[in-house]
């Protein structure tokens, strides 16, 4: 039997098997074995009583018997927000950064034969003091390899956050600090400045989309919006996958419509499509600056609860209930603590910490802070705090 089988819209193969396997897992063997494909996949196929429409496929018996043509879509995010990877895969999505700024910075290992300089350098210096001055060949090198690791993670990093790498490198290779310097890492921090900057100005010129969105500003021309991203944004602003360009998307963002007005919508289907989608959402949100409505109309799932925090993990690399929660709890019993010494004039609190008594769960400890807040803070409730249906 052949199978025509698209994974892209520039990738289309043909698949033959000796015959249809009993269960669509099988099948999904089956196919990652001829294409090598790793990772959670979804497989579509065109369905006659819907005018050959791609369906997804939950039935083996659902396929016709003849020449099939399929559609592969690789689940490659997953709300699993714990451990977010949004690494290059065989889906071919291109890499993007999955974590913050690590405190402490690591130095990473250079060429072997720095390596080896910096050894007998260290060696010398734990001896007598001795410090090693390297040539231009060598701090270029030192320089070139520290600044891409930086820029893996922010590419504007705070001069507190240049101050701290330039710190670490000398405490990794003592025999790096300067002499005659109190810190020993003082031009080490402007050398690491600058080589960030020389690093933006390649990358801009190379077409990288979060350099090249900030337009520069000169005298005699139109004045234009510096984009930079914020503090907490480590994707800002992604590359398309290689050999994807807005076009190319368009017909999975209908897809992703479709599936949201449906009555029971494939959530597994709107995680992948939405996950596959970031770049282009996040090159229309920033380089466009749509209206709200704008974007609720295009990217109709975006504005679900579970897509919101899906939204800010690929945004941030972070669980947003996770992180909120947290935060939440280590103010818990201050919280508690200041509504204990209000209760006497407010029945409201009064009431909340009378049912606290009787269950001491963290969820209910939880939902006395919340509810508490607009009464100890004398705000109408009705406003202070807004509840949401469960949606998608």
């Amino acid at each position: 039997m052949l199978l025509h089988v698209i994974l892209a819209d520039d990738n289309i193969q043909r698949v033959r098997i000796e015959s249809l396997p009993e269960t669509v897992d099988e099948l999904k063997t089956i196919l990652k074995n001829h294409l090598t494909l790793e990772g959670e996949m979804v497989i579509q196929f065109q369905d006659p009583e819907f005018n050959n429409e791609f369906c997804n496929l939950t039935d083996i018996s659902e396929l016709p018997r003849e020449m099939l043509k399929l559609k592969i879509i690789m689940s490659d995010y997953t709300l699993d927000t714990g451990s977010l990877d949004t690494s290059s895969g065989s889906s071919g999505e291109t890499s993007s950064r999955s974590k913050h700024w690590p405190d402490p910075f690591t130095i990473p290992s250079f060429s072997y034969d720095i390596e080896l300089k910096l050894r007998r350098g260290n060696e010398a210096y734990e001896k007598d003091g001795s410090l090693f001055t390297p040539t231009n060949d060598v701090k270029t090198d030192i320089l070139d390899k520290v600044g891409r690791a930086m820029y893996d993670f922010n590419a504007y990093p705070t001069p507190k956050q240049v101050e701290d790498v330039a710190k670490a490198l000398v405490e990794k290779h003592p025999c790096l600090k300067e002499p005659g310097s109190t810190q020993g890492w003082y031009c080490w921090k402007f050398s690491l400045s600058f080589k960030m900057r020389n690093l933006r100005q390649k990358y801009r010129i190379a077409g990288c989309p979060e350099l090249t969105v900030n337009r520069k500003r000169s005298a005699g021309q139109e004045t234009r919006k510096m984009k930079t991203a914020k503090r907490a944004e480590i994707n800002f602003l992604p590359d398309f996958p290689q050999g994807r360009t807005p076009n190319s998307f368009e017909e999975e963002r209908i897809t992703l419509q479709d599936e949201v007005k449906k009555k029971k919508p494939d959530c597994n289907l709107i995680d992948s499509l939405m996950g596959r989608s970031f770049a282009l959402r996040r090159q229309e949100i920033v380089e466009k600056e749509p209206l709200v409505a704008e974007v609720e109309s295009r990217w109709p799932a975006l504005f679900s609860e579970r897509q919101i925090a899906a939204e800010f993990t690929r945004l941030v690399a972070a669980d947003l209930p996770k992180s909120f929660l947290s935060g939440l709890d280590r103010h818990l019993p201050r919280l508690l603590e200041l509504y204990k010494a209000r209760e006497r004039c407010d029945t409201k609190i009064h009431s909340l910490l009378e049912s606290l008594d009787s269950e001491v769960k963290l969820q209910n400890r939880r939902s006395a802070a919340l509810l508490g807040l607009p009464y100890f803070m004398k705000e109408d409730p009705s406003n202070f705090i807004k509840f949401c249906e469960r949606t998608i």
